[in-house]
């Protein structure tokens, strides 16, 4: 039995995750149109590489990756490309961006695919441009390009590869189902992520409130002859246990540094669902182009776990499990938590929508702050360690020096703190304003910066300019002269 820690604070919430439990993950129809969002991840959005009126085939590349930070787009089906435009996308601002809309045809025919079963006897690096082009990001919900997370460089060494299992936010369970369903792709991951890391150990994670998970990822690792030194360890039940710092903590005490990654520890954590899609792009040769959803809340009678093309729109997944959005009803990206409000249920699914929560209690989420009563109760359930309390005031006050001197930047927007405020304060509302307004400053610095420079360098190069120009003009003078003296003394010789 492992020894597990502890991270402060956290919270005990009903789970509600029965009512989505109940069935075996289902496959979403095909939808007529899919529209697909260029960035779905962290970093600079892909570049398209069709044109309108091109017919595309499942699985074909649409967009390439653009900038290190990026990875590439696909067709999650057959048809053709019907538009390249700014579209509405599943984001707290209801802003639109440029997006790829694919008609389908209905044939759902895939393109020629390069399985790798070998993967044995590819490099490191070939590991990670085949999971790279195959446009895996972290399935968690943070959409980080996950080809980074396994090139530790040269100045780390991997001891231990996470897999986190744990899906701690209430309502959502499609690491559950995945996890019972589907463990034999899970390890494919896992071995090809700990080939390409070189990790001398695997940490499955998991909460103890899913014991079918657990036992079906026990049963097939000890059929597995490709996971040595790899176990699940099952850890309590308390939110936020599976944000990346905090389960660190857990399972193996030790904290990630300020302003550092886990890899400074010799750790890397990835999702199971990542886990999962990288074993189909390496083994089978499938790009990411689905995803396992949630779709539940009071509003859904038929809550479950579906897989679904990206780019389907969510009205069509409402319909599957039984109902209907109405204009104005609580319409959630995400968990309960965590998540985000969605303007429109004709949004697209994204690779970072683990759940679609529907008609949660109003009660929640539409209420009227009132003013602090300095009780503490959010320093005590702030999971990294922070005074929730006085970053409201100074965010507030848009005092943006003194919230980073209050670690601003470590806050994880987990919700724990809008959870226990007995005045219902939306802090995390405060939180993330001030951090938007305090990277829009840096960036303005770093404009201004880059402008200073410009034109110092401007002025240098005037000066500079000046002085050659002067040089060269004495330069003359003198020739002349010279020229002049030669002519005189040749005169008077004669």
């Amino acid at each position: 039995m492992r020894k597990l820690g502890q991270f402060p604070g956290g919270l005990v919430l009903e789970g509600h995750k029965a009512q989505s439990t109940q069935h075996p993950i289902q496959i979403a129809p095909l939808s007529q149109y899919l529209t697909l969002p260029l960035q779905q991840h962290i970093g600079q959005a892909a570049d398209p590489i069709v044109k309108v009126g091109q017919s595309v085939l499942k699985g074909q590349q649409i967009a390439k990756a653009d900038g290190h930070v990026s990875v590439c787009l696909h067709a999650p089906s057959s048809g053709t490309v019907v538009a390249i435009e700014p579209r509405p996308i599943p984001h707290p601002s209801g802003l639109s961006a440029p997006c790829i809309v694919i008609e389908t045809d209905g044939k759902d025919q895939w393109t020629a695919l390069s399985p790798t079963p070998n993967y044995q006897h590819c490099s490191e690096h070939d590991i990670r441009q085949k999971i790279r082009d195959a446009g895996i990001v972290g399935l968690g919900g943070a959409g980080f390009p996950s080809f980074i997370k396994l090139n530790p460089g040269v100045h780390h060494f991997v001891d231990t590869l996470i897999l986190n299992g744990v899906e701690c936010e209430p309502y959502i369970t499609c690491d559950d189902a995945l996890m019972r369903e589907r463990t034999d792709g899970i390890l494919d991951g896992v071995a090809i992520m700990r080939h390409a890391l070189k990790a001398k150990e695997c940490l499955i994670a998991i909460e103890d409130n899913k014991p079918d998970a657990i036992a079906a990822m026990t049963t097939a690792l000890a059929s597995r002859d490709d996971c040595p030194n790899t176990q699940v360890v099952v850890v309590p039940t308390r939110y936020p246990a599976g944000g990346e710092k905090q389960l660190i903590q857990v399972l193996t005490h030790k904290q990630v540094p300020k302003n550092g990654l886990p890899i400074d520890l010799g750790i890397v954590m990835h999702n199971v669902g990542t886990a999962y899609a990288i074993g189909r792009a390496i083994i089978h040769g499938e790009p990411l182009i689905s995803r396992i959803v949630t779709v539940t809340g009071n509003a859904v009678p038929n809550a479950g776990n579906v897989e679904v093309l990206l780019g389907t729109p969510i009205t069509s997944l409402l319909q599957l499990f039984g109902t209907q959005y109405q204009q104005g009803d609580s319409l959630v990206q995400g968990g309960p938590m965590m998540g985000y409000q969605l303007s429109s249920d004709t949004l697209p699914i994204t690779k970072t929508a683990n759940c679609i929560l529907y008609g949660i209690d109003e009660a929640e989420s539409e209420h009227t702050a009132m003013p602090c009563i300095r009780c503490g109760d959010c320093a005590t359930a702030c999971p990294a360690n922070l005074l929730p309390q006085q970053l409201y005031w100074y965010a507030k006050a848009k005092d943006l020096d003194k919230t980073q001197q209050y670690n601003l930047f470590d806050c994880i927007e987990c919700g724990c703190c809008n959870y226990v405020c007995p005045s219902q304060i939306p802090l995390v509302q405060y939180f993330k304003y001030a951090k938007t307004e305090t990277m829009n400053l840096e960036h303005e610095r770093h404009q201004a910066d880059i402008a200073r420079v410009r034109h110092e360098n401007r002025l240098a190069r005037i000066e500079q300019e000046k002085q050659e120009k002067a040089l060269r003009q004495q330069q003359r003078k003198a020739a002349l002269a010279a020229s002049q003296a030669a002519k005189q003394a040749k005169q008077d010789a004669s």
